[in-house]
């Protein structure tokens, strides 16, 4: 404005001294009349030369000026807008959202807030590199856009998470339930880039806006947004690859899982969980042959807590290896002092697996604990051969050249083939109690069973059944053949303690060591001797 100004009272000023100037000039000039004032012509040369200044550096002030509004609207594009999707991000999507609810609040639409969130993408960015995982979620963030209508708002809120927001006729919740359809449908389509090919699937969670779950409080797109995540992470919970409404009740098991999760850290450093151990009977002779080694989780808030409850919830907010490792070494210890015929078997999860340090951190603990590595056998299951084979055979191998046996664990409930038996050096396979269970009823578990152990026979491989709970499913057992047994039939798990004082009634602790009979381990189940 000052350039302006300056350029105008030059153009003022030019005019009114060039007025009384040009004419003297004329007269000089054409008729030969004295020469003009010089110290007018040197205003005007001075006033030609502010105009001159002034406008130019108001056209770079303009042009300046130009490409600081550019570059302000690129900031704000930048700060509102995610640069490998095009997307809404965090900062922006929920305010638009919002904006897009109170919009259609003074209609009879609604609109439905979906969370939706990439399986295993760590997994594809790992096994394909960040640049496939890159043109992964470009990918689906343009699939998702082609299918959601056009009022409907689109945000990258995390890593491999979108939110969007679409409006729906109240009565109408079904068109929401075509349209995440069509989204699960559509990012499932291969991906190709670079000579790869990678297929996507996602979990989606989704929440409605109006009163359908609090009748006295209206949700805005950021409690929208919550509960849609809450019922996302439920469809992860079921399986992947579908989608959940928001139910209240999903918001209480959550609370109870975080609850649950801060336990779990708490617990490993309280060392309130401890092992448990479970008999392991030769059903030929009826001696105890070993324990199985079981967590427990002595809480103080919840009491004793089934591994079943706290190891899949370990195993996702990654504590495993430390709590079984924790677990592991306490087991080597109560171990030490059994016969040394008894054997010590513990089970190791898949996510252990998965570390390439395991078998060395594993030999670490037996050498802390003088263990003899020919007493301790693994449990793996099969679900571990179907991740990363390689790195499972050269984790069992090593553990085989130290001595350690190792179990197929849960037989018969994966996919495990006769060629990966035959390749991993396996030394038993333990039938899982869903078949054992099975026997009982009648069913084809019997068959199953004996196809197993048949299979055993075959591969050179002891059995071990599992779950044996009455008198009837054991003399099935026995009339099929060698194997170890265990289940509540023999006594439910127990802690060290228990344990200690049971071997040492048998005489089987390292002090007291004396051959064991049939007749000594029946007296230790009265259940047993009653039926």
């Amino acid at each position: 404005m000052i350039a302006l100004g300056i350029a105008t009272a030059s153009v003022i000023m030019f005019v009114g001294t060039g007025g009384t100037l040009m004419p003297q000039i004329a007269r000089a000039w054409f008729w030969g009349g004295s020469a003009p004032d010089m110290l007018l012509i040197n205003a005007v040369l001075l006033n030609i030369a502010l105009l001159l200044f002034g406008w130019r550096r108001y056209r770079d002030l303009h042009a300046e000026v130009e490409v600081r509004r550019r570059a302000e609207e690129r900031a704000r594009e930048l700060a509102e807008r995610d640069p490998l999707t095009g997307c809404l991000n965090r900062r922006s999507g929920p305010p638009a959202m919002e904006n897009l609810r109170r919009s259609v609040a003074e209609t009879q639409r609604e609109i439905a807030v979906m969370m939706i969130d990439l399986d295993n993408f760590k997994q594809i960015n790992d096994l394909n590199g960040h640049q496939m995982g890159d043109t992964v979620l470009s990918t689906v963030a343009r699939r998702i856009a082609d299918v959601l209508p056009d009022e409907a708002i689109l945000a990258r809120i995390g890593g491999d998470e979108f939110a969007c927001a679409l409006p729906f006729d109240y009565h109408a919740r079904e068109d929401v339930d075509d349209i995440v359809d069509l989204v699960i449908r559509t990012v499932s389509a291969p991906i190709e880039a670079n000579r790869l090919t990678v297929e996507a699937t996602v979990s989606i969670g989704v929440a409605q806006s109006g009163r359908a779950y609090e009748p006295q409080q209206v949700a805005d797109a950021e409690a929208l947004i919550h509960r849609a995540d809450i019922a996302m992470y439920h469809a992860k919970k079921r399986g992947r690859n579908r989608y959940y409404w928001f139910e209240p009740q999903m918001e209480d098991e959550l609370r109870f899982r975080n609850e649950l999760e801060a336990g779990i850290r708490q617990g490993i450093a309280a060392d309130e969980f401890v092992p448990f151990y479970e008999q392991q009977i030769d059903l030929e002779t009826g001696k105890l042959s070993g324990f199985e080694m079981l967590a427990r989780w002595k809480s103080p808030r919840y009491g004793i807590v089934s591994p079943e409850i706290f190891i899949p919830i370990a195993e996702e907010i990654d504590l495993i290896s430390e709590l079984s490792e924790r677990l592991i070494r306490q087991a080597l210890e109560d171990a030490k002092d059994w016969d040394p015929g008894l054997t010590l078997s513990v089970n190791i999860s898949p996510v252990q697996l998965r570390d390439p340090w395991f078998a060395q951190k594993l030999l670490h603990l037996l050498v802390e604990s003088g263990f003899p590595p020919a007493r301790l056998e693994i449990e793996i299951t099969e679900s571990c051969l179907h991740e990363n084979i390689g790195a499972v055979r050269s984790i069992v191998s090593s553990l085989k050249n130290q001595g350690i046996r190792i179990s197929l664990d849960d037989f018969g409930t994966g996919y495990s083939s006769l060629s990966q038996l035959r390749s991993l050096p396996f030394d038993r396979l333990k039938i899982d109690r869903s078949f054992v269970a099975e026997m009982a009823a009648g069913g084809e578990g019997r068959t199953l069973v004996e196809a197993i152990i048949s299979l055993g026979k075959g591969l050179s491989l002891p059995v071990t059944a599992e779950g044996i709970e009455s008198d009837e499913v054991l003399g099935q057992l026995k009339g099929m053949g060698e194997m170890k047994g265990q289940g509540y039939l023999y006594g439910l798990p127990e802690d060290a303690s228990t344990t200690r004082d049971r071997l040492a009634r048998l005489g089987m602790l390292k002090d007291t060591s004396v051959s064991v009979s049939a007749e000594a381990v029946q007296a230790l189940h009265p259940q047993r001797r009653a039926s």
